[in-house]
């Protein structure tokens, strides 16, 4: 693919020559930090936890379920879990798109395997981000 070639994710558009595309770079959208981003995680699984124990008995994968599910959903539609939400934070492409359903369910998928979720890239990216080509930055 060259430089200026959209990506599949990018809705067609393509970069003028000479400027990076905006699947390229998130120089423009700090990475939230480690505290507000393990927070939001609590906040989740905390949500799904509960959902799980008064309607499952809080049995372990109906807890994951629930867990991805709501992700999914809320990441698809609103780009934050509300986890996020709460704390000011989303989950972003480049060009500060929203995630959209397929980077959702990506990024989904591989932090409910929880290792790419605690390995981060240079850019401080866990390995589901990157995979999504996603990053999660403050909003307010």
């Amino acid at each position: 693919m060259s430089p200026n070639a959209a990506h599949p994710d990018d809705d067609g558009a393509q970069a003028p020559p000479g400027r990076p595309s905006s699947t390229q770079s998130f120089d423009d959208m700090p990475v939230a930090s480690l505290p507000k981003r393990i927070i939001a995680l609590m906040i989740d699984w905390s949500a799904a936890s509960a959902i799980s124990f008064g309607f499952f008995n809080y049995h372990a994968l109906a807890t994951l379920a629930i867990f991805a599910g709501l992700t999914v959903v809320s990441l698809a539609t609103l780009s934050a879990t509300p986890g996020h939400l709460l704390l000011g934070l989303a989950v972003r492409r480049p060009g500060r798109r929203p995630a959209g359903p397929v980077a959702a369910l990506v990024r989904t998928a591989m932090l409910c395997l929880v290792i790419p979720a605690v390995v981060w890239s240079g850019d401080g990216r866990g390995l589901h981000d990157v995979a999504a080509r996603t990053t999660i930055t403050e909003i307010r």
